[in-house]
C-alpha cells in the first residue's frame, strides 16, 4: 500500500513544448502610400446652419492662437453659463462659439445677447478645437475672450494685444 505512481494521461496543449517553425513575413508595405486628395482633405463635420458668421480656416487658426495666449493669463470665460453671466454684467470682449453644437438650442440665444450688448461674436467649426485652444481637455461650446481679465487692467494683455486687434477687425468684416 505505498504510493501509486501517476500514469500519464492526455496532456493539455499547455504542457507540450511548442516548436518554432519558420514563417513567412507578412506582405506589409513599409513605404508610405501615395495619398489622394480625398484622404488629405479635412474631414467634414456637421456645422449648424445657424452658425453665421462662420470663420474660415485662416480666421479660425488666428482665433485659436489668440485664445491660447489669453487663456495663459486667465482672460477667457468658458461655457454657456459663465459667458451669459459676463455678458449680463456688461463685460466687453469677443465671443467665440462652436458651430457643431448639438442641440443648437444650447447656444442659440447667445448671438442675440451679443448683439444687444454690442459684443462681437464669431462661430468656428469645432467645439473640440475650441476647447483645446483654451488649454482644456474638454470640448467647449462657447468662450468669451475678455482682454485684461476680470479687472480689465491685467498687464498680461500686452502678450496678445496686436493679435487681438487684428482678430476683432477680421470679425467685424464678417459681420459687414
Amino acid at each position: 500500500m505505498g504510493k501509486k505512481t501517476k500514469t500519464p494521461s492526455k496532456s493539455s496543449s499547455k504542457d507540450k513544448p511548442v516548436e518554432a517553425t519558420p514563417t513567412k513575413a507578412m506582405d506589409v508595405d513599409t513605404k508610405p502610400s501615395k495619398s489622394t486628395a480625398a484622404e488629405t482633405a479635412p474631414s467634414t463635420t456637421f456645422v449648424s446652419p445657424l452658425a453665421v458668421p462662420l470663420a474660415n480656416e485662416k480666421l479660425a487658426k488666428a482665433t485659436y492662437k489668440v485664445l491660447k495666449k489669453a487663456s495663459k493669463h486667465k482672460h477667457v470665460r468658458r461655457g454657456v453659463k459663465e459667458v451669459v453671466k459676463s455678458l449680463r454684467k456688461g463685460s466687453k470682449g469677443l465671443v467665440v462659439m462652436a458651430g457643431n453644437v448639438a442641440p443648437m438650442d444650447v447656444i442659440s440665444h447667445l448671438p442675440v445677447l451679443c448683439e444687444d450688448n454690442t459684443v462681437p461674436y464669431v462661430f468656428i467649426p469645432s467645439k473640440a478645437d475650441l476647447g483645446a485652444s483654451c488649454m482644456t481637455k474638454r470640448p467647449t461650446c462657447v468662450v468669451m475672450l475678455v482682454p485684461g481679465g476680470k479687472t480689465g487692467t491685467d498687464p498680461g494683455i500686452a502678450d496678445y494685444k496686436s493679435d487681438y486687434a487684428e482678430l476683432l477687425e477680421s470679425v467685424a468684416k464678417l459681420h459687414a
